[in-house]
């Protein structure tokens, strides 16, 4: 199974490879999408980090960025439970930019940006079954309750163990009385 993961993957990885290159090489296509979203994160950002920069350009950069690293990552296996759950949530404001077809009044742009978003969604999804596949190791959960179950059968046979001593050790303790002595 481990090569169809890698393969799953590398081909869920490849369209943020390649959009992250390109659009940290040509932001300025993009900042007219991405003006009034990154117009709105803008405070947000001056008041937790004043020292990080919050015009659209750079911000698209810094999120082709994490697009091209973060596909890097779940391509080669390398962090790729992070990387996935990195680029889900960078996927977020990505489609809510680039893909808004509510607000298209062209039926033709509707249904192309609709297409986009579905697309996008379908992604998202990928990224949040690559984010929980734990590579058919088990998983933390099952591995604390089988540990726990362990352990509650280890102390029933310490339990029963030690009954069965203690009767023992009283039988002997009966059967040393009455010995003639």
């Amino acid at each position: 199974m481990k090569p169809v993961r890698s393969l799953a993957r590398v081909m869920l990885s490849g369209i943020f490879v390649v959009s992250g290159a390109r659009n940290f090489h040509n932001p300025g296509r993009l900042v007219p999408a991405a003006k009034p979203v990154t117009d709105r994160v803008a405070p947000f950002i001056q008041q937790v980090a004043p020292s990080l920069p919050t015009d659209a350009e750079t911000l698209i950069r810094v999120n082709a960025a994490t697009h091209l690293v973060g596909g890097l990552m779940l391509a080669t296996g390398r962090f790729a439970r992070p990387a996935a759950l990195l680029l889900a949530g960078t996927l977020i404001p990505t489609t809510a930019t680039g893909h808004p077809f509510w607000s298209n009044d062209d039926p033709a742009q509707r249904a192309q940006n609709q297409a986009h978003f579905l697309k996008n969604l379908g992604l998202f999804g990928g990224l949040l079954l690559a984010a929980a596949d734990s590579g058919g190791k088990p998983g933390l959960r099952w591995r604390a309750g089988h540990r726990i179950d362990h352990s509650r059968r280890s102390v029933r046979r310490a339990v029963s163990t030690a009954r069965r001593e203690a009767r023992i050790a009283v039988r002997s303790a009966a059967a040393a009385r009455r010995l003639p002595g």
